[in-house]
């Protein structure tokens, strides 16, 4: 059985490209929620699906190296495959579950690297995290315009916006509502699981495309998917499915959304079931290309009002279509084009799970601190109160200087 690859067994079966952390941090853009297929199978080591085929990604302080494997359905074509809907259900509710560990075994054999003379597989890398947009001119005049943004920006450094499948980000974020990242991965792996076609197995876990859009519109989808615990979701997903095909061109369809005016790709993404104005805002900034779009959810809005002291929906219970667009306005007006990109680094600094990273500047501090005080023990105890003041200034100096970076 083939394993999951890490780049301790030696560079050979990886391909490489510049790029460094401050331009993108695998840990911090795969595990914030823009995308629900990826999962850590190593220490800094990140594997999922994407373009059909399954990748897995590590990076080093100024490479990102990428390994693709092998599938026996890599020449299929996406809405060419068509899947029943019952044919994965008796036992999947078991199937989906991931193996947290990752065995390394001297005798394993070598994992097979696919060929790419054309380099196709660094043409899909390069698009996906949109690696041609300097995310690091980007924080600069985002920290000029924004001292909120500026005192975080050197911790969580190279968060970008993916530019993912359309239909793919569409119907994960259908997922979202009333959720939270966790469940909502384990829906999503479900859903590939039981309706996506199959693309290999590393280390007792199976990995599936995304289904297509035929396999999400077949009338038995929405009860194969309230068996597998997505309640009035399944509904909305089968439906849209079957609207996009039925009223519209299909995949062509989204794709064609890139291209059009903002308002317009979010108002024909409002027409389908289950799809709000925060869910049309993911989709339009995760997948069709408007980067100052500022998805708005209680999450977000408790950001504003906290870290911004925006008066948007003051006095409101819940969020209005009218709420959103002013809390949206707000952040476009402080952020510009890229607002969209700059609201990410700020949902994905509110994280739970990242905040361990926010003691680092505490840390830093108290080592300033003790530097500064040994400095003055060394210069004698016995000396006046005024050598005290100094090192008391310097180090709330120090501090400051601290905060600010």
């Amino acid at each position: 059985m083939s394993q999951h690859a890490l780049l301790s067994a030696g560079t050979k079966a990886w391909r490489s490209l510049a790029c460094s952390r401050s331009e993108l941090r695998l840990d911090l853009t795969l595990g914030c929620g823009q995308s629900f297929r990826w999962r850590e199978t190593g220490d800094g080591h990140w594997t999922g699906v994407m373009g059909g085929r399954v990748w897995t990604l590590t990076q080093t302080d100024d490479t990102l190296w990428y390994h693709t494997y092998n599938s026996p359905n890599t020449t299929a074509e996406g809405d060419g495959r068509k899947r029943k809907a019952g044919a994965l259900l008796q036992g999947s509710k078991g199937s989906w579950k991931r193996s947290k560990g990752v065995k390394e075994q001297e005798d394993e054999e070598p994992v097979a690297v696919t060929p790419d003379p054309d380099r196709k597989e660094e043409d899909l890398l390069n698009d996906y995290f949109q690696l041609k947009v300097k995310l690091g001119d980007l924080y600069s005049e985002w920290g000029e315009a924004d001292p909120h943004f500026k005192s975080i920006a050197n911790i969580f450094t190279g968060v970008r916006m993916l530019r993912q499948d359309p239909a793919e980000c569409l119907f994960s974020f259908i997922c979202t509502s009333n959720n939270h990242i966790s469940r909502i991965q384990g829906m999503v792996e479900r859903l590939c699981q039981s309706l996506g076609t199959p693309l290999c197995q590393l280390d007792q876990t199976s990995y599936h495309d995304f289904p297509s859009l035929h396999a999400l519109a077949d009338n038995s989808v929405e009860a194969c998917l309230r068996d597998l615990g997505f309640g009035y979701r399944a509904r909305f997903l089968q439906q849209s499915a079957r609207q996009i095909l039925d009223s519209h061109s299909g995949h062509q369809w989204l794709q064609g959304l890139r291209s059009a005016p903002y308002l317009q790709a979010r108002d024909a993404l409002r027409t389908l079931p289950g799809v709000g104005p925060k869910v049309a805002d993911c989709v339009c900034l995760m997948s069709l290309d408007k980067a100052c779009v500022v998805p708005v959810d209680t999450h977000v809005w408790q950001i504003a009002k906290r870290d911004y002291s925006c008066a948007a929906g003051n006095g409101q219970k819940s969020l209005t279509d009218k709420v959103h667009r002013e809390i949206g306005d707000f952040f476009r007006h402080l952020w510009g084009p890229y607002a969209g990109w700059a609201h990410s680094v700020l949902f994905c600094a509110d994280l739970k799970k990242f905040q361990k990273l926010k003691e680092t500047p505490s840390l830093k501090q108290e080592e300033e601190e003790k530097k500064v005080k040994i400095k003055v023990e060394g210069e004698g105890m016995g000396r006046n109160k005024k050598i005290r003041k100094t090192c008391d200034r310097k180090v709330k100096k120090s501090v400051k200087e601290e905060e600010v970076e």
